[in-house]
């Protein structure tokens, strides 16, 4: 059903901040604001793939799925699971053209899309070889749900990711692909964390190690927070860094992921510790989540 992560949003007092911190140190390009002065970013020939729209507080707004031209089909794959769906986004809102949405268990905001057109050419915000996406989509992003097996079950059942492997330390990961025979090796990863719901990251991967380097070198010379160094890890072999974005989640920069082939993937791994080299904490330790909160469940219907 779902071809991969297509777009993001998030809302944020400090969106205007990501005028400067896309473009120069992520290296994206700014589209058009949106109707409600959302700063966006290109990272490829599409519209733009990562919005900050301005509000009181720090959020995920959204997370648009890519579904292909399968969008009424995809629909009706989340209706039949008994969850409302809802057409109530203008097309000057998103970078897609058609848009279905709906709310998951714990309260995130999903959203099925069409594919995006391409626009004009990309031209990054400072010089970097590429960023990695196609048909992998915009990169991964990591949420904490209070059930892991709530999670999985929504997530496979309903949504149609499959299981890549799981991470077993200081918390337990369960990280999600999207079917295909080259996919990244995960869109989506489920943190459980009693109690709460919340966002950790979204990763961006580039075409270099290079392109890592030198953002990594802007991050330590403007003295921006970094929640972990550089490092590789276990599971996904991503070679990354983690620097806290102006809106309270940390960004994953990266290279070198893995791609997977559903015929040949053996899901069954389990790893531990998360990385294989690096991604050491600050000497304080790691910095609390700033986009994370208690978690309500919705009331029933009658």
């Amino acid at each position: 059903m779902i071809r991969n992560l297509s777009y993001v949003g998030f809302v944020s007092p400090a969106a205007a901040e990501w005028r400067t911190f896309g473009p120069q140190i992520l290296g994206a390009q700014l589209a058009s604001d949106g109707p409600d002065d959302a700063v966006r970013l290109r990272m490829d020939a599409a519209p733009w793939r990562v919005a900050i729209h301005p509000g009181e507080r720090d959020d995920l707004a959204y997370l648009g799925w890519d579904v292909g031209d399968d969008l009424d089909a995809a629909a009706d794959r989340v209706a039949a699971a008994g969850i409302g769906v809802a057409r109530d986004v203008a097309p000057s809102e998103r970078p897609a053209s058609e848009v279905v949405s709906f709310r998951d268990p714990f309260g995130f905001r999903h959203e099925l899309a069409a594919p995006l057109a391409d626009a004009e050419p990309f031209v990054p915000g400072r010089d970097i070889s590429r960023f990695v996406t196609g048909d992998q989509g915009l990169g991964h992003v990591v949420l904490m749900v209070p059930d892991l097996d709530a999670g999985l079950e929504f997530y496979t059942g309903v949504l149609g990711l499959r299981l890549s492997d799981a991470v077993e330390a200081f918390l337990s990961l369960r990280f999600l692909h999207c079917e295909g025979h080259a996919s990244r090796h995960h869109s989506l990863a489920i943190a459980s964390v009693p109690g709460m719901v919340g966002v950790h990251h979204l990763m961006l991967e580039l075409g270099q190690m290079d392109d890592v380097g030198r953002a990594y070198d802007l991050v330590r010379e403007r003295g921006l927070r970094l929640p972990m160094d550089l490092g590789r890890h276990s599971n996904d072999l991503m070679t990354s860094f983690y620097v806290r974005s102006p809106s309270g989640f940390e960004i994953e920069y990266g290279t070198g992921g893995v791609v997977i082939d559903d015929t040949a993937w053996d899901p069954s791994a389990t790893y531990d510790p998360t990385s294989i080299w690096g991604h050491q904490p600050p000497a304080s330790g790691p910095p609390a989540p700033a986009i994370i909160r208690p978690f309500v469940a919705p009331a029933a219907s009658a």
